[in-house]
């Protein structure tokens, strides 16, 4: 219950903080400085849910230790002849 009402009150912070911040360096005008921190609340707020998921995947792929090397994932197709689902031409 207390992590629920710390991410909404985080949520609406970063709104005002957008609502000021745009309204007042873009010169808009109320319904636009609005508009852009409704907009883009959910923009940044689902960049850093991204974003750290991705840190955690990587967390767990290379773990806590310092001292062993860290398995890189792999971006490219170059595995896929371990899952046989190899491409052919």
């Amino acid at each position: 219950m207390k992590m629920r009402v710390k991410q909404i009150s985080l949520v609406v912070c970063l709104f005002l903080f957008l609502f000021v911040v745009i309204g007042n360096g873009l010169h808009l005008n109320p319904a636009g400085a609005f508009l852009a921190a409704a907009t883009g609340t959910p923009l940044l707020v689902h960049l850093f849910n991204q974003r750290s998921g991705e840190a955690a995947t990587e967390e767990r792929v290379c773990g806590t230790s310092r001292s062993l090397p860290c398995i890189e994932r792999q971006t490219d197709d170059s595995a896929d002849w371990e899952h046989g689902s190899v491409r052919r031409a």
